[in-house]
């Protein structure tokens, strides 16, 4: 019996995990983005966290309640997701972190079930094509 490694259960079990951190200026907005990636299936789930966030912009040190998004996918949706993000997002410099990882297990088959193949148009309620 040849044994399965670490790389080939995690395979089978849901692979490539990619959680991509983003703010929106609020919860309408991040509600929003989320729902609009998630109809796209460039994402599987969105975690949407209340946050406080100082950071210097144009040389001054700013502070505002936001709203991170954690974003979770695969690698093979990540310049889609990418493309979507930047002309979706309310920000002119929207956060963008990428973390690469590994899941598996029933999330990680849950999660690779539910990401597109290829990532598809979306038509809105007015029958425009996004995508």
């Amino acid at each position: 019996m040849a044994a399965v490694g670490v790389d080939d259960r995690m395979e089978q079990d849901g692979g490539d995990l990619v959680l991509v951190l983003s703010t929106e200026a609020n919860q309408k907005l991040a509600e929003a983005l989320a729902r609009e990636l998630l109809g796209r299936r460039l994402v599987a789930c969105v975690s949407l966290l209340p946050v406080r966030s100082l950071y210097l912009w144009q040389g001054k040190i700013e502070s505002a309640a936001e709203v991170k998004l954690l974003l979770k996918t695969r690698e093979g949706l990540l310049a889609a997701l990418r493309q979507a993000v930047d002309g979706l997002h309310s920000y002119q410099t929207p956060e963008w972190i990428v973390l690469r990882g590994s899941t598996d297990g029933g999330y990680g088959r849950w999660l690779q079930t539910e990401l597109a193949d290829s990532p598809q148009p979306v038509v809105g309620a007015d029958g425009d094509t996004t995508g």
